[in-house]
């Protein structure tokens, strides 16, 4: 049995879920909304405080499907009652972010600006040149788009210079020593 799928969802005050015609799930609350399309096998039952995910039969395909239905759903949940967020960290001499609109212009050691046009439902935010925080209610978007910024330049070992996420470890190597 899936340990995941096997879990009650239980929804925050503010939110709703509404199930649709071929498992449409909406999800609405007090950040957001956020739909999505499950395998239409999946048997979801939305009760008033509650969601339960369970399968038809233990197949390979059902039993694969059950865990995963289940944690999208949790993330849905708790995407539009509390949002998601990554802060990344930019370090390096000259390296800085700012907004222009709704572009994430990056200054991370090229010769040209790196300019980021920023998805819809998501929010960036600049507290400091060198820190950058993503928000949304969509779990995935907002870590796909944070890990872009990363991909711009990731740290280097020798003098960490780059960006990082908030708390991220780099390892660093020791450099060359004079005879």
């Amino acid at each position: 049995m899936s340990r995941v799928g096997n879990k009650t969802i239980k929804l925050a005050h503010g939110t709703t879920v509404t199930l649709g015609a071929n498992n449409h799930v909406e999800v609405k609350g007090p950040k957001g909304h956020i739909a999505y399309d499950f395998h239409p096998d999946m048997i979801i039952e939305v009760k008033e405080d509650s969601v339960h995910v369970s399968r038809p039969s233990d197949s390979i395909e059902h039993r694969s499907l059950h865990g995963t239905t289940r944690a999208l759903l949790h993330n849905m949940v708790e995407g539009v009652t509390h949002e998601f967020s990554k802060t990344l960290e930019i370090q390096g001499t000259g390296f800085r972010a700012t907004l222009k609109g709704k572009v994430l212009v990056l200054n991370a050691g090229y010769s040209h600006l790196v300019e980021m046009p920023i998805p819809e439902g998501i929010t960036v935010v600049v507290p400091t040149p060198t820190e950058v925080t993503v928000r949304g209610v969509d779990k995935q978007v907002v870590g796909q788009f944070a890990t872009e910024i990363y991909q711009v330049r990731k740290p280097e070992p020798y003098l960490g210079k780059g960006i990082r996420f908030k708390g991220q470890v780099v390892r660093r190597k020791e450099g060359k020593k004079a005879k």
